[in-house]
């Protein structure tokens, strides 16, 4: 790779008076912290009543972002997070909805980058950064050859307690063996802290880039007693209660100033007759009324509530853990941290893995349970749906930045419009650099994304001409205030600065721009895939990618 050209000196980067300069020669380090398949809401600091004070204490020393989105699911998150460009652009997700372009060659989880979208490592690498990489991984090609120098690396989602498939720096690690004293949540942090004490020892001095990506709260909503027994009591007064709660928390907070979604029959969480009687009577498939549960349901879904805020709490833990250790480097003032989650709550109701033992207690080892759709649009109060949706509740994402050496704002929210694709962007901009201009002698298109440095100071933006999203079926764009969005072949629309909760249909109402926006949506696609067809995968590359996936598997004992 050819060495990145520097823009302009460090000190001169920083024009916002909140935005303090760098001492020479000081690069900020960079912490991302990714949680999977958490709600909006469930955070203290965004309204939630879940012990997060960890996550609190970066956001009262920082910024948090209410209008900050997701792609809706974890892989096209995870690419887009990581290369600045709509996942569809790279062949991380798919083309659907009526007008849609067809993709050509294999797109989504499977797909194959072009060479010419490369990873954030990749960027940093020749500006002297080292980069680090622990826990969820999910995109394509393999942390070590691109541009992370450590790897902890979990393939196996399907148990926190003993995960049969993880490796590191390529190589595989032994299966956890099942009752051992592991949980999954913890050693991604502890793999985060050896790659950190590593690197004081070797690279003193040296600006790193640790990538942390916990596979918590995802399903199967398995914690540890002690963290479980926290909220063992918390959540019997039902989701109706809880969602109230939250909302108005939120509203005095000034994170949200829109009405409270309701509870729809239709909002279902996928769950099979056959699910339904392995998981037992307690379960249901449903965003119903609370009080229309019977006392047996009840008391099933408020454990499995307490199992979701005990995920996250243990996760908050962890986070601590990595931010004392940047804290004993010396570090912590000049790391920017950014935390954020995937995408909404899931509503899924699946059963994989080791299979679910319905006489295990909630959240153990031998479980394997999903926290529903009541739940879930608890999760992500006040919005409507869930993960895979392109509504407010699943692409809406609690977005925390710190860093004090170069955001003079404490406390402050932030409630522009902005993306996953820009924090790439953000991260050149501060470090004082840009993409090269080829890679593999292909041209580099321009990044999706925009810079968020003009918005750490109070009155700043980032100016997005539209955000566009697309996945499974869903679909939506937003232009300014207003946002179109399908989960059918028909639209719907919505003034989000009056109806973020996406109550009020506008469709009828406004015709024509339901026309012009649709338009829009498929011209936008078009661009998306045009980028796509640029440096297809050949044979090669593609028996390359399988040839080491089916390698990694086979060594791990799948």
């Amino acid at each position: 790779m050819k060495s990145l050209p520097i823009l302009f000196a460090s000190v001169c980067l920083f024009s916002s008076p909140l935005v303090a300069a760098e001492t020479a020669g000081a690069k900020p380090n960079l912490l991302f912290i990714v949680a999977d398949d958490m709600g909006f809401s469930d955070a203290g600091c965004f309204g939630g009543e879940i012990h997060t004070p960890n996550l609190d204490q970066l956001a009262a020393d920082g910024l948090r972002f209410t209008q900050f989105y997701n792609t809706g699911r974890c892989w096209p998150s995870r690419s887009s997070l990581l290369t600045g460009y709509y996942a569809q652009a790279i062949r991380r997700d798919g083309f659907s909805g009526k007008g849609a372009p067809k993709g050509e060659g294999k797109t989504g989880s499977g797909g194959v980058r072009p060479r010419w979208a490369q990873l954030l490592p990749m960027y940093l690498q020749p500006l002297g950064y080292h980069s680090y990489q622990s826990g969820k991984w999910h995109v394509d090609g393999r942390p070590l050859d691109n541009g992370f120098e450590h790897s902890y690396e979990l393939y196996d989602h399907n148990n926190y307690f003993s995960p049969a498939r993880h490796s590191e720096d390529d190589l595989p690690l032994p299966a956890i063996t099942p009752g051992s004293k592991f949980y999954t949540t913890t050693f991604i942090a502890d793999q985060a802290i050896k790659f950190l004490k590593g690197h004081a020892t070797t690279h003193p001095g040296e600006p790193f880039f640790q990538y942390l990506a916990f596979t918590s709260p995802h399903f199967p909503i398995h914690a540890l007693p002690e963290d479980i027994a926290v909220y063992q009591d918390r959540y019997k007064s039902g989701w109706d209660a809880i969602r109230a709660e939250r909302h108005e928390r939120m509203k005095k907070m000034g994170i949200v100033d829109c009405a409270l979604s309701l509870l729809d029959p239709k909002e279902g969480g996928n769950l099979t007759a056959d699910a339904r009687e392995k998981i037992g009577p307690g379960e249901v498939g449903e965003a119903v009324p609370w009080d229309s549960l019977t006392t047996e349901q009840k008391e099933f879904q408020a454990s499995k509530m307490a199992v979701h805020a005990a995920m996250i709490h243990r996760m908050d833990i962890e986070i601590g853990r990595v931010l004392d250790q940047i804290k004993a480097m010396g570090s912590l003032e000049n790391t920017m941290v950014i935390f954020l989650s995937d995408n909404g709550a899931t509503a899924e109701q699946i059963i994989r893995g080791g299979g679910h033992d319905a006489s295990a207690p909630v959240g153990s080892e031998r479980t394997f349970l999903g926290i529903g759709p009541g739940w879930s649009s608890t999760a992500n109060t006040p919005f409507r749906l869930h993960k895979k949706w392109n509504h407010e509740g699943g692409i809406a994402t609690p977005l925390i930045v710190h860093w004090p050496a170069g955001i003079q704002a404490r406390n402050e929210l932030r409630s522009k419009p902005s993306h996953l694709i820009d924090l790439v962007p953000t991260v050149l901009e501060i470090v004082g650099s840009k993409p090269p201009e080829t890679v593999a002698e292909l041209p580099v298109p321009p990044l999706h994304g925009q810079s968020l440095v003009p918005t750490f100071a109070k009155d700043g933006e980032v100016k997005h001409d539209y955000l566009w999203w697309n996945h499974g079926g869903h679909r939506a764009i937003r232009i300014g205030d207003w946002k179109l969005v399908s989960s059918s072949p028909a639209w719907e629309l919505y003034d989000l600065s009056t109806d973020r909760s996406e109550t009020k249909d506008l469709a009828v109402t406004y015709p024509d721009k339901v026309k012009a926006m649709t338009q829009a949506w498929t011209e936008h696609a078009e661009e998306l895939h045009t980028l796509s067809l640029q440096d297809p995968p050949d044979a090669a590359r593609r028996k390359k990618k399988k040839g080491k996936a089916a390698a990694q598997s086979k060594s791990v004992g799948q």
